[in-house]
């Protein structure tokens, strides 16, 4: 009997944990991604020189980055989520911006600059 209601409570807390765990690793939409990008972290000027949506990356000529520690130059950058590159073409100025991810750069945020 005492076997069966300790078999009872490691059900219960392992149902318990399934569920928590679930809830918590649910996926959340880009713009709620996109939104938690750190505040600190400015805009950088650029001027888009190429968007390569098959390979998701983003060649920007930009000003210094500031959190990045990099002077102003043209680069091509990966971008965190596919969507960012529907936003923009070649030519338009924007701002954006940028952070290391292991040892890529990766555009977080991207706006037009009007």
């Amino acid at each position: 009997m005492k076997t069966m209601k300790s078999l009872s409570t490691a059900l219960v807390i392992f149902l318990m944990a399934g569920f928590s765990g679930n809830a918590l690793s649910e996926e959340k939409p880009v713009d709620a991604v996109m939104q938690q990008a750190p505040a600190s972290i400015e805009m950088t000027d650029g001027v888009i020189r190429k968007v390569d949506k098959t390979n998701s990356k983003i060649t920007i000529k930009h000003g210094e980055i500031k959190n990045l520690d990099m002077p102003g130059m043209t680069m091509v950058f990966q971008v965190k989520h596919p969507d960012l590159l529907d936003k923009v073409q070649a030519g338009d100025k924007v701002k954006f911006r940028a952070e290391k991810s292991g040892s890529a750069f990766v555009v977080t945020d991207i706006q037009l600059d009007k």
